[in-house]
């Protein structure tokens, strides 16, 4: 059941406006954080989608430009044969997917905790550093979603 904390005030929930690009932001900060474990050669659509990301934070994409750069980093995901680059590629996928449903910013999150698993790094150290991101305002429901969902 999606967490309604998470519905912007636009669709009738209580996220402000604010909250929501912090949210991609951070999002975009977890993916960005592991983008480097993808490989030697990042794929070109996974640059593409966290640029679409910041540039709906800045009012310059559309939630259907997001999506479009979403199914496309997703897209990266299924080409891909090694655990830690699908795990990275969905990290960007549900990052830039922020646009259109906030509780998506948890996935890149989850992902990038995979990928640092998968790539024999600290989950400890990831989860601290992914904490330490987050500003204030947003802290207590990304926290709290993130015990419900037991992430």
């Amino acid at each position: 059941m999606r967490d309604k904390r998470f519905i912007a005030e636009h669709r009738g929930g209580p996220l402000k406006k604010e909250q929501h690009f912090q949210l991609i932001q951070w999002a975009c900060d977890c993916a960005e954080h592991v983008l480097p474990l993808f490989g030697e050669k990042i794929d070109e659509r996974l640059i593409i989608a966290l640029q679409v990301a910041k540039d709906w934070r800045q009012g310059n994409a559309s939630v259907g430009d997001a999506r479009k750069a979403s199914i496309g980093a997703h897209a990266v995901a299924r080409e891909s044969s090694d655990q830690t680059a699908i795990a990275v590629a969905r990290a960007v996928g549900h990052a830039v997917a922020t646009a259109h449903m906030a509780d998506h910013s948890l996935g890149p999150a989850w992902y990038a905790l995979k990928a640092v698993k998968n790539a024999g790094k600290s989950i400890d150290a990831e989860r601290k550093w992914q904490d330490e991101q987050l500003p204030s305002e947003i802290k207590d429901l990304v926290l709290t979603a993130r015990m419900r969902r037991k992430i």
